[in-house]
């Protein structure tokens, strides 16, 4: 949630078969293939001003970064670059993962709320994010699931780009989060998410990129190939995490199309958002707090970057 404006929900039915069918479609088309957001600041809950800790599943999220002081703009390099395996169905390919958010930007709103150029507008350089009700913070989740990516990809034999590792005290702004995919030439580049929505509001959906042509924005060379990613990624989270999609952003059918993300819109590389689940509900929150789930998670994610990599 909060990696650009967040798109108020309509909240819809969810038809009861709608996971079985994207399922079911993804692995019998070749799209699919057979192997397998920046607004408002948002605080965490009882924060008003305070740092609390959230709580995290034991031993199976990254803790919190030690309280750092302000510092001037971060360096703009990628924090870890780590080669795949000599050989794999992967290797000479070049994967960004993008963990939303960062634990610490509650701590640095004046640096997060700094105005940054998305091509088409102007947006905050970066959001805090949400959490559970219980304080589990999105951006230990999306650095959790980002680890866990990290290993599956290099097994396969890709190079793998984290734009931020724990290693800096806010950010990085969404602006710098493209660029460090662009930089990389990567082949696909993957931003991981959970939302924040109303109670109710279940299941994961995947960003796209929308035509968006304005300043430095222009996305017309990756709008088909970040729809593929996407498509891929959706079909095969249903079969690795047994989640549905979602009953309140796509239709039911797992994919948004936005035009409003700098992360998005400054991209020269193919790249999606990945919403996992909405953090404020329950039973999705049950999910996103199991290490087991987010590992199922981390394999659906794998599999559809695989799956569209191999063509």
């Amino acid at each position: 949630m909060l990696y650009d404006e967040s798109v108020p929900p309509t909240p819809r039915r969810r038809p009861l078969l709608a996971a079985a069918a994207l399922a079911a479609v993804c692995l019998s088309t070749a799209a699919c293939g057979a192997d397998g957001a920046d607004g408002g600041t948002q605080a965490l809950p009882g924060n008003s001003g305070s740092a609390a800790s959230p709580s995290a599943p034991p031993s199976t999220s990254t803790p919190v970064p030690a309280k750092t002081s302000a510092s001037p703009t971060p360096s703009a390099k990628p924090s870890k670059s780590a080669p795949g395996r000599a050989s794999g169905p992967l290797s000479g390919k070049t994967v960004v993962i993008d963990p939303g958010h960062n634990p610490n930007n509650r701590l640095h709103t004046r640096e997060i709320n700094r105005q940054v150029d998305i091509g088409t507008t102007h947006k905050e350089c970066d959001t805090t994010g949400t959490s559970t009700n219980s304080g589990y913070a999105e951006a230990l989740f999306t650095l959790d699931v980002s680890h866990r990516l990290r290993t599956l990809l290099q097994a396969q034999g890709a190079k793998v780009v984290l734009t931020y590792d724990n290693d800096r005290p806010y950010g990085p702004c969404v602006d710098e989060r493209a660029r460090i995919g662009n930089d990389a030439k990567a082949d696909a580049v993957v931003s991981v998410h959970a939302d924040g929505s109303a109670v109710g509001n279940r299941g994961f959906h995947v960003i796209l990129p929308a035509p968006v042509r304005g300043g430095a924005a222009d996305t017309s060379e990756i709008v088909e190939p970040s729809r593929d990613l996407g498509t891929r990624i959706a079909g095969l989270f249903v079969r690795d995490t047994g989640s549905a999609p979602s009953n309140y952003v796509g239709g039911n059918s797992g994919l948004d199309i936005r035009k409003d993300l700098g992360g998005l819109n400054l991209s020269t590389v193919p790249k999606v958002f990945i919403e996992c689940g909405n953090m404020r509900d329950p039973k999705d929150a049950a999910l996103l707090t199991s290490a087991s789930w987010r590992q199922k998670a981390a394999h659906g994610i794998a599999d559809g970057i695989s799956s569209y990599l191999k063509g």
